[in-house]
């Protein structure tokens, strides 16, 4: 094992496929030379060359065109949105090409694509470089949606998205990119697109969480458990399309309470279909109200740091939340 950040994980990830696979490359703002605006690539064109690692103009509509042109000519690619709060221009490309490619043709056109971005506040990063952007694209059949949390998953997973034949939407918390860190297995791995993780075993109350979310979620469990003697079980959803139900059900079979988290704004925000799972088919399961916490309703999360921090959830909200749930 090697303890590493999120964006070493990440980069390790890419390193490793652009080894294993020629079809595999890299496009994106910056992703050359520079190594990306958050060094995710750092260190990758030197070593794979401009041909494999290619930096793209400011034009994320092109980025993802290009991206899936070049996988149904049986490339691999990886295309880097700087952020998430700027893939909207590829929206069409994105919903209505690389997901409905499959459908279309009736199964003879696949688009292996992998679009990396990170997403989500905590950066001071404003209007344009703070926003959560998955409500948007969760709901669109034809795509997979991964959202990892800890080093490990952020490694298995990209591989797995890599190699995968459909398009996957690859969202990063880079409030996590450094500040995460964990364990990573050294030599070949993946991790599976689809199952949840349970982050922490636990009986008196389920969490919902992915991201950033998730890991505030477990350290919110912990404080908990050491102020209050609560047994809080968390669950990692790193998958949020296609959704986990199994794990979700399950979790709450044992603990009877649900609290779902999520950075996004509150209001039509993931969280509600986890929401909508439980009461279609897990409502004799609960004995309280689900609970959500979620961003604030409003069109964006602040500059100023005391906003951001009252925009978003936290371990100390999120632990609130749990106590006043864990009291009905």
């Amino acid at each position: 094992m090697t303890t590493m950040t999120l964006i070493d994980a990440i980069r390790m990830a890419m390193d490793e496929e652009l080894a294993r696979d020629p079809r595999v490359f890299i496009t994106g703002e910056d992703v050359g030379p520079r190594g990306g605006v958050f060094r995710a690539t750092q260190g990758l064109f030197d070593k794979y060359g401009a041909h494999r690692v290619v930096d793209s103009p400011l034009a994320e509509l092109s980025i993802v065109a290009i991206g899936i042109g070049a996988a149904l000519a049986d490339l691999r690619p990886i295309c880097e949105i700087q952020f998430a709060d700027f893939i909207h221009p590829a929206f069409n490309q994105i919903v209505n090409e690389a997901a409905k490619f499959y459908y279309r043709s009736n199964g003879q056109w696949r688009v292996p694509l992998t679009i990396r971005s990170p997403y989500g506040g905590g950066i001071a990063g404003a209007l344009y470089h703070s926003q959560s952007v998955e409500a948007f694209f969760a709901h669109v059949p034809g795509l997979k949606i991964v959202i990892p949390s800890t080093p490990h998953d952020a490694k298995g997973l990209l591989k797995s998205a890599v190699r995968d034949p459909n398009p996957v939407l690859f969202f990063e918390p880079k409030k996590g990119y450094r500040a995460i860190k964990g364990d990573v297995p050294e030599g070949e791995y993946t991790v599976p697109i689809g199952p949840a993780r349970i982050a922490r075993e636990g009986r008196d109350l389920s969490i919902f969480a992915y991201g950033m979310m998730a890991h505030y979620a477990t350290l919110a469990a912990e404080k908990v458990a050491r102020e209050d003697g609560l047994n809080v079980e968390v669950v990692d959803l790193r998958t949020i399309l296609p959704i986990d139900k199994a794990a979700v059900l399950a979790s709450v079979k044992k603990t009877g309470k649900a609290l779902i988290v999520y950075e996004d704004n509150l209001t039509m925000g993931y969280g509600a279909e986890i929401a909508a799972v439980l009461a279609d088919d897990g409502f004799e399961l609960l004995d309280a109200p689900i609970k959500r916490l979620g961003g604030l309703d409003v069109p964006a999360v602040p500059f100023s740091h005391p906003m951001q921090e009252f925009f978003m959830p936290n371990p100390d909200k999120i632990a609130d939340a749990i106590r006043e749930l864990a009291a009905y």
